[in-house]
Formats: structure tokens, sequence, C-alpha cells
């Protein structure tokens, strides 16, 4: 392991990037119990619930960038998978991983 150079970013390592079968998205209000409206990158509105391993793990609030996976088997609905930070979603924006959020994500 070398030593980290002064100015290097090691954040690019830390950030989820979304591979095949994910979607990005941000937290539109919160339906109640552990349920969720999200606007995805794909222009779609899902209903998304936080699975049982993250819902006392980590804390999600209305206007965070979340990592989805949609459900195949029933549209409009999807399992939260990842919430990132304010400085991983402007490190996602600045490399061009959010498309058509940017006019709901005040960054």
């Amino acid at each position: 392991m070398g030593k980290k150079k002064k100015g290097e970013q090691q954040e690019s390592s830390k950030v989820r990037i979304p591979q095949e079968g994910e979607i990005l998205g941000i937290v539109e209000m919160f339906v109640g119990g552990d349920k969720m409206r999200v606007i995805c990158d794909d222009g779609e509105e899902r209903l998304c619930r936080i699975p049982g391993r993250l819902r006392k793990r980590v804390w999600i609030r209305v206007g965070d960038l979340i990592l989805v996976r949609p459900w195949k088997y029933q549209k409009g609905r999807g399992d939260v998978i990842h919430v990132y930070t304010r400085t991983q979603a402007n490190w996602l924006k600045k490399n061009g991983h959010i498309k058509n959020l940017e006019i709901y994500y005040l960054f």
C-alpha cells in the first residue's frame, strides 16, 4: 500500500457507481413505515422500500440521492440499495453519472 500524496483524492474508490439493473433516484416524500416515493433517473416515479438490513443502519431524508433496484415483477416499485452522502453525490455529478436528476437535486 502506497502513501497518499498531498491533494490526491481517493473518493472515487468509495463511491458506489450504479451497475446494470440499478438506477439513481431522489427521495420525493415518505409514504409511511419503510416506504418512500422516489423520482428515478429514467423519468419514472417509484414506490421504494427500505430493506431490513438498511432500516436502522442508514438515515434517509427527503432530497437524498439513493440507489434503487427496480422490481422485475412489478412496475413502479423498487428497493433502496445505497444512500449517497452530499460529497458522493457531487462526485457522481462531476463525473457524469447523474443524467436527468439535476433538475430535482440541488447540488
